[in-house]
C-alpha cells in the first residue's frame, strides 16, 4: 500500500497499513492546543474519515506529553484574535474575544464542533496518551473511541481551580457521577493506571510497551471492513446520545463561560498579569501538594 504523508506546522499525518496516524507534534510546547492545532486536527480526522485506504486512526503527541492543555504563553487566544494578526482582519462589528458572556459562548461552542468531529466521524479513534494529559488535552482525548494509556501517564484537569469548567464534558459519562466530582471538585490528577480502573480509559500499559500495543490493537480493528467498524461506532454512539450527552456539551460550553466570569477566574489573570504564568498556576496549584488521587485499591 502506498505510504500517504502529510505534515503541517501542529501535526503529522501518516497512513500505514489501513491506520491513519494522526500525531500532534509540538513537543517543545508539549504539544499545547492553540485553534490553529485544533483546525489542523479536525481536517487531519476528516480526511482519515474520508480516505478509503484508512480503516481506524491513531490519534498521538510527539515527545514525552500527549498534550498539556491549552497554550496560554501567547495569551487566551481565539478564532478573531488569531484572525486579527494575520492580514485579513475582521471588519469591527465581528465579534471580539470574550467581549460579553454570549461571544465566550459563541467561542467556546465553535471549539467544541472542532473536537466533535472524533465523535461524529464514521471511522473509529484511539487515543495513545503517554506523559501529561491535562485540561483541554483531556477534551480530545476523551472524545475518542478508545483511550489506551500509559501507566505512569498523569490525567486530569486542574484548571477547574481557579478558571472555569471542562467546554468539553466526557468525565460523566466514562466515570460516572461520583468520580467525575471527584476530579473536577480537585483538579487533581489521575495516573494512567488508576485511569484504567476507573473507566477513563480501557486500559494501561507499562509506557515502553505503548506504541506496540496501540499499534496492535489498530490492526486487529483495522482487519474490519469500514462500513462494519461505522455500523459498531456508531449504534453506540448514538446511544450516548439518547443519554443527553450531545446535549451536554452545549451546555458545558455554557457553564465553562459563567465560571469565567467567577472571582476566582479573575483573579487568576490578575496573577498572570502580576507574577507571570509559571508563577500564577504554581500559586493557584500550591494547596495540592503533588495533585495526584492517592487510591489504595486493596
Amino acid at each position: 500500500m502506498k505510504k500517504w504523508l502529510k505534515t503541517t506546522d501542529t501535526i503529522t499525518f501518516d497512513v500505514r497499513d489501513r491506520i491513519a496516524w494522526i500525531t500532534m507534534n509540538r513537543p517543545d510546547k508539549r504539544n499545547a492546543l492553540s485553534w490553529k492545532a485544533l483546525q489542523e486536527i479536525r481536517d487531519a480526522l476528516l480526511e482519515a474519515d474520508d480516505l478509503t485506504s484508512v480503516h481506524c486512526v491513531v490519534l498521538g503527541g510527539n515527545g514525552r506529553d500527549f498534550c498539556s492543555g491549552w497554550d496560554l504563553t501567547g495569551g487566551e487566544s481565539s478564532p478573531v484574535k488569531e484572525q486579527q494578526a494575520s492580514s485579513e482582519a475582521p471588519p469591527p462589528e465581528y465579534r471580539s474575544a470574550t467581549a460579553t458572556i454570549d461571544d465566550d459562548i459563541w467561542q467556546l461552542q465553535r471549539m467544541n464542533e472542532l473536537r466533535l468531529v472524533m465523535f461524529e466521524m464514521h471511522k473509529p479513534v484511539i487515543a495513545k496518551i503517554q506523559g501529561n494529559c491535562l485540561a483541554n488535552g483531556t477534551d480530545i482525548a476523551m472524545l475518542a473511541d478508545l483511550v489506551i494509556v500509559a501507566s505512569d501517564a498523569r490525567i486530569g484537569y486542574p484548571p477547574v481551580r481557579a478558571q472555569g469548567s471542562p467546554p468539553s464534558h466526557m468525565w460523566l459519562y466514562h466515570m460516572g457521577p461520583q468520580w467525575a466530582k471527584r476530579m473536577l471538585l480537585t483538579g487533581d490528577l489521575l495516573r494512567g493506571k488508576d485511569a484504567a480502573r476507573l473507566g477513563l480509559a480501557l486500559e494501561s500499559v507499562p509506557a515502553a510497551k505503548l506504541d506496540a500495543h496501540v499499534e496492535a490493537l489498530a490492526k486487529r480493528i483495522a482487519a474490519t471492513a469500514p462500513d462494519l467498524l461505522a455500523c459498531n461506532k456508531r449504534v453506540v454512539n448514538l446511544g450516548l446520545e439518547l443519554m443527553g450527552m450531545k446535549t451536554l456539551q452545549r451546555l458545558a460550553s455554557e457553564i465553562d463561560a459563567r465560571g469565567h466570569l467567577s472571582a476566582g477566574r479573575m483573579q487568576f489573570r490578575h496573577s498572570i498579569e502580576e507574577l507571570g504564568l509559571k508563577e500564577a498556576v504554581r500559586k493557584r496549584d500550591a494547596a495540592f501538594g503533588d495533585g495526584m488521587v492517592e487510591y489504595n485499591w486493596d
